[in-house]
């Protein structure tokens, strides 16, 4: 077992009176054979948490324990070489004057591994990330995933309890990290061993975890499924951080059976059901994913759980391909964004009548000092 449990964890640099919080207070329980990934914007943490787990930095506070064992603490930290730990790092690292089969059979002759299996261990680590038949290569003969998978290979061949991957595709083009992220999921499942992956790109967060922690401000933000975070935002940074949304100001016009009656225009109204802690009268911003927004051709009756505004008018529209991308504009001037099926379409000065998913909505004390329309 490898599950990892981090309790008041901290980190501080710079000098006393111009201190920067790196990490402050990190409570994290990563099961074992988990797939978790730390996500936030740069300078949020994520990775200074990633080097404290791999034993680089000693916190400041708090404790760092895998499998009952204490890794890290104050007042000791057990040496990365001994934490049976394997890294990954965004730039790869692999060593160019060596050929792939040295890459990669580097941290077995460490361990004095008899050469006959050694070789065989490195044979097989490379059948599994799927570099067959390149061990007399060198890295410059080699793509840029074909380079991610030696460093891959390097790290999983000495058969560690964890892996650590420091934004690992964020120098591959677009089409070879989609490959990659699917190729990363498929090695976790198979080697079964606990992956903590440190990126700031929300789709790779969402197609690859089991758990994502949203960090920000050195702080945890919220902890759960990639369903959990992107339909059930813990707050306001989560929602706005995870994907598009459109961060409408309403204000709570009355409570009733734990839905909250919330009014962005005098025409529009929402029961919104996530709405922990506020209060009637309070302003809100009311997070509305552009896909739980739908556009028609007016009129069109409403539905029992769509909430319903006569008219809006398109001014905006981009097509993406898959989807198209309107903005629509509202009697009172508010700007939505709404992702449709890019075989409905509507032009530019079209009024459109509208729905918004309240049952996918959540709302969100107003930040203070950001101006609300009365």
């Amino acid at each position: 077992m490898a599950g990892i449990t981090i309790r008041g964890l901290s980190k501080r640099f710079g000098a006393r009176d111009g201190e920067l919080a790196a990490v402050a207070d990190l409570e994290l329980d990563i099961k074992d054979n988990q797939f978790v990934t730390l996500l936030g914007p740069s300078g949020c943490g994520k990775t200074t948490t990633l080097r404290l787990i791999a034993g680089y930095i000693t916190p400041d506070s708090g404790t760092i324990e895998v499998a009952g064992r204490l890794l890290s603490s104050p007042q000791a930290v057990v040496s990365p070489a001994e934490r049976g730990m394997g890294m990954v790092f965004q730039n790869y690292a692999v060593w160019p004057h060596k050929t792939v089969f040295e890459n990669v059979v580097f941290g077995l002759r460490l361990r004095k591994l008899p050469s006959s299996a050694a070789r065989q261990k490195v044979a097989d680590m490379l059948a599994l990330v799927n570099l067959g038949g390149l061990e007399g290569r060198y890295p410059g003969e080699l793509s840029g995933g074909q380079q991610q998978r030696v460093a891959l290979a390097r790290s999983l061949v000495v058969e560690p309890d964890i892996l650590l991957l420091d934004e690992p595709l964020s120098n591959l083009d677009a089409k070879l990290r989609e490959r990659m992220r699917t190729e990363l999921k498929q090695l976790q499942r198979r080697t079964g061993i606990t992956f903590v992956y440190v990126t700031h790109d929300q789709a790779e967060a969402l197609a690859l975890s089991d758990q994502v922690a949203v960090i920000s401000g050195g702080r945890l933000q919220q902890y759960g499924t990639p369903f959990e975070v992107y339909a059930h935002p813990a707050n306001r940074m989560v929602a706005d951080f995870m994907g598009l949304v459109n961060l409408v100001p309403g204000r709570v016009r009355d409570m009733k059976n734990g839905v909250a009656n919330v009014e962005l225009t005098p025409d529009l109204t929402l029961g919104i059901a996530k709405v922990d802690g506020l209060s009637v009268g309070e302003r809100v911003d009311v997070a509305i994913r552009p896909e739980n927004i739908r556009l028609a051709t007016p009129p069109e009756p409403a539905t029992e759980t769509l909430a319903k505004v006569a008219l809006a008018k398109v001014t905006s529209h981009v097509f993406l391909g898959n989807l198209s991308e309107y903005e629509v504009t509202l009697p009172s001037g508010s700007v939505l964004r709404v992702q449709t099926h890019p075989l409905q379409q509507f032009t530019v000065g079209e009024p459109v009548a509208f729905e918004i998913d309240a049952t996918q909505c959540s709302a969100f004390p107003r930040i203070r000092g950001e101006r609300t329309p009365e």
